[in-house]
């Protein structure tokens, strides 16, 4: 018998007054992203929920983390949708939050989460028919373990310290060069092209110095969260506590990391579940978006939001993709 597959999806409507009153009676010092990408509603959730229908109808329960509003159209009772506000799952000390850190690294709490899941983002798509086993395979996560450098910061860009952070916690529970001996193949995969020659020069260092990454969903052992909350409990606890994102934090990467450097993931190619396509200007400077999706090139996609683009006439155009491939409402609309 097949193990369960939850997927967990989290999702805020910035537009929502009371949602932006209650962010801004935290954010007194302008502390928060301030970004008008980081919030802004682009009116094509439903096409996630079609998406998973049509093309991972095997899935087991979709997990929906929402501040509290919720689309109009969405059917609040089907049985496959699990509603969990903020308060159902987070710590009270963690209440409110305005970052995504304590969201991500707190879902292991979520009652009645399967063992396995896949995290999604609110702009990360299913575009093509998908198999479990994309996401799981021998009841592991599929993954990819490329080493690299993390990239120095530029200005007002926090990422890379929450990733040297999370090497700081890797490199205090783990030699390196053990853990490739231990999983050889999994650090020495074919799959991983040129790049597994990297991790085999690398080899020999006792330290992390970073895993590359993409922005799409990932496959998670509930477990591994537990686990490593339970080894370093102060530290995940105290970005848990930020109510926005701080350069001291750790965040989801982590859990992610972990699992690599235990092996507890079964290797595939660093491009099997889609690309990340960055948003910047108007209808033309996105066509490789639209041709994506409307051609289905790639199983799944993220899609970056940027400021400083042509908002409307661009999501326009990309709403008119998702229909042409997912023209008729799901079970989850209304």
């Amino acid at each position: 018998m097949q193990k369960p597959i939850d997927f967990t999806v989290c999702w805020v409507d910035g537009s929502d007054p009371a949602w932006q009153a209650q962010k801004t009676q935290y954010d007194k010092k302008g502390a928060g992203d301030t970004r008008i990408s980081r919030y802004r509603d682009w009116d094509n959730l439903q096409y996630w929920f079609r998406g998973v229908e049509k093309f991972a109808p095997w899935v087991n329960k979709i997990h929906f983390v929402t501040w509290g509003h919720l689309p109009k159209w969405l059917n609040v009772n089907h049985p496959k949708l699990n509603i969990v506000r903020h308060e159902d799952y987070l710590l009270p000390q963690y209440l409110p939050t305005f970052s995504s850190s304590p969201l991500e690294l707190n879902l292991h709490r979520i009652k009645g989460l399967a063992e396995r899941f896949v995290s999604f983002n609110d702009d990360m798509y299913i575009i093509k028919p998908v198999s479990r086993e994309l996401f799981f395979q021998n009841d592991l996560p599929t993954d990819f373990c490329i080493v690299t450098a993390i990239s120095s910061p530029v200005k007002g860009d926090m990422m890379p310290f929450i990733k040297f952070n999370s090497m700081a916690v890797l490199n205090a529970n783990f030699d390196k060069k053990k853990q490739v001996h231990e999983h050889f193949w999994k650090w020495m995969s074919p799959k991983y092209g040129l790049n597994a020659l990297r991790n085999w020069i690398f080899s020999g260092e006792h330290h992390f110095r970073g895993f590359s990454n993409n922005h799409l969903p990932y496959s998670f052992l509930k477990s591994t969260y537990e686990d490593i909350w339970t080894k370093e409990f102060d530290v995940l606890n105290e970005s848990s506590c930020h109510k926005f994102r701080s350069r001291s934090d750790v965040d989801q990467w982590l859990i992610r990391y972990w699992q690599l450097v235990k092996g507890d993931f079964e290797p595939i190619g660093r491009h099997a579940k889609g690309r990340v396509f960055e948003v910047y200007g108007g209808i033309k400077d996105n066509e490789g978006l639209f041709a994506a999706i409307e051609n289905q090139t790639m199983p799944m996609l993220c899609i970056n939001d940027n400021d400083n683009i042509d908002f409307e006439p661009v999501k326009e155009r990309l709403i008119t993709a998702f229909a042409k491939i997912l023209p008729e409402k799901s079970s989850f609309e209304l």
